[in-house]
């Protein structure tokens, strides 16, 4: 994003000449917006300055995680893919085969194959070593039955060690729950600054844009300014798609979203009562299918039926078969594709008669609902495949370079005397009443639903208001 030069403005550098100031002349009879620009480029400057280095962190992880995607399917080839045969085998003899090479942990989910070159995953939770909220996938080939490998699995991206260590390292260094305070910080002001770039760039003379023939922090300037404008965009969308899933602002926007009736839906898994016999999956043979054998248990029509049942409501692949989990629970199965078209339908299967209980669309989602899976989906690299994962990585440059820029201009400004000078204070000053009020009265309520950019904030402004007002006594008392 751009930056304008101070309302009152230090000695100039031979990088400055040239560039516009908001001096006594043009502050005779200011409008709104000129008033405010000396106020956002403080705020610009500050944010940028102080945000930036977790705003680093997170383009260069997430350009890492951008490259993941592709980077998975070669290292973990012989697990993922087969050669193409004749014939897939029933999906219950792929889960014997699996079972017999990993008997430990329950059946959690089984992914059948949904490309003909892809292997079937069959889930596995509770295996000693695998973390709790992850699981172990066992790859079965779907055509000879033969498992080709195992590997911890995590999220319904289906991401695999690789992935899954890049993603961790995005969201929360690997440092937990504390590590992703860092992730939802940067997100909560990269709009903010974003937003500063963009109202400082466009109040600048067009003259003053163009960087051919500039040196100096002219250049900087107008680099800086002319990718942020052209990034913007994108900017914004991590900004937003980013907050929906962390910590504090993603549970206040998770509790907006139920206030308005807009929560991602869930199909209903239970089942009448009049089912108590029957077993769940983690207590079924190795083959996942016939019960009736086993003592006080109704029969289970097994997964090839709720396959073929699901394929019969339109489910086409890839879907994910989650077994019951009680004797009160139905088989659920739901679509997985997060590229475009998204492929979100499941179904609820009876286990004792092989009938659907509940049906729930994508196409029925709220619209809220909706657009938050898209918004995720994109932000992961998901929704579009490569050409998605492409423009995430270019996103991620142009911030990394715009970080750059930034710290180069701050040292530029600083030549001749200190190390990057800071903006004067008192911009806020200048601001008319009616305008101050609005202002301050919507940067409250984004700073309560966002805490993480509104505590930083007031803290800021805390410590800036004392600073200047010892300032200003310092003054008085040596002019006295």
């Amino acid at each position: 994003m751009s930056v304008e030069p101070p309302t009152t403005a230090p000695p100039r550098t031979a990088g400055d000449a040239g560039e516009p100031t908001l001096g006594p002349a043009t502050a005779a009879a200011p409008s709104s917006l000129r008033t405010l620009r000396p106020l956002v480029l403080r705020l610009h400057f500050y944010a940028g300055v102080f945000v930036a280095p977790f705003l680093l962190v997170a383009a260069v992880t997430g350009l890492l995680y951008a490259g993941s995607f592709q980077a998975e399917k070669i290292v973990y080839a012989h697990e993922l893919t087969v050669p193409v045969g004749d014939h897939k085998l029933p999906i219950s003899q792929q889960v014997t085969a699996a079972r017999k090479a990993h008997p430990e942990g329950t059946i959690s989910a089984v992914r059948p194959s949904p490309e003909p070159d892809a292997t079937t995953r069959v889930l596995l939770s509770g295996v000693k070593g695998v973390a709790a909220d992850h699981t172990l996938a066992v790859f079965v080939d779907p055509y000879t039955d033969t498992v080709r490998g195992a590997l911890e699995q995590y999220g319904s991206t289906g991401a695999l060690p690789l992935r899954t260590w890049i993603d961790e390292l995005h969201r929360d260094l690997h440092l937990g729950d504390t590590g992703r305070l860092y992730s939802e910080f940067a997100a909560s002001w990269l709009w903010v600054i974003t937003g500063g770039g963009l109202v400082l760039w466009f109040g600048r003379r067009r003259a003053r844009r163009t960087v051919r023939g500039t040196t100096g922090r002219r250049r900087s300037l107008t680099l800086h300014g002319t990718v942020g404008v052209w990034a913007a965009g994108g900017l914004f969308f991590l900004s937003a798609t980013g907050l929906t899933w962390s910590t504090y602002a993603g549970a206040n926007i998770g509790d907006l979203r139920q206030a308005l009736g807009q929560s991602t839906p869930s199909v209903t898994a239970t089942v009448s009562t009049g089912h108590e016999g029957h077993a769940s999956m983690a207590g079924m043979d190795m083959n996942g299918m016939d019960m009736g054998s086993h003592s006080g248990a109704r029969s289970d029509v097994g997964l090839d039926a709720v396959l073929k049942t699901a394929r019969a409501e339109g489910l086409s692949d890839p879907v994910e078969i989650v077994p019951p989990t009680d004797s009160s629970s139905a088989y659920v199965v739901r679509q997985i594709q997060r590229s475009w078209p998204e492929k979100q339908d499941s179904i609820a299967v009876d286990p004792a008669t092989g009938k659907v209980t509940d049906v729930l669309r994508f196409s029925d989602y709220p619209v809220l609902a909706k657009l938050t899976r898209w918004g995720i989906d994109a932000h992961t690299g998901a929704l579009f495949g490569l050409v998605n994962q492409i423009a995430l990585a270019g996103l991620a440059l142009a911030l990394i370079l715009l970080i750059l820029w930034g710290y180069r201009m701050w040292w530029q400004r600083g030549r001749g005397s200190a190390f990057g000078r800071p903006i004067p204070r008192g911009a806020w000053r200048q601001v008319p009443v009616y305008v101050l009020v609005p202002c301050v009265g919507l940067v409250t309520a984004f700073g309560y639903y966002v805490p993480l950019l509104g505590i930083p904030l007031a803290g800021f402004l805390a410590v800036d208001i004392l600073l200047g007002w010892i300032t200003r006594r310092s003054t008085r008392h040596a002019h006295a």
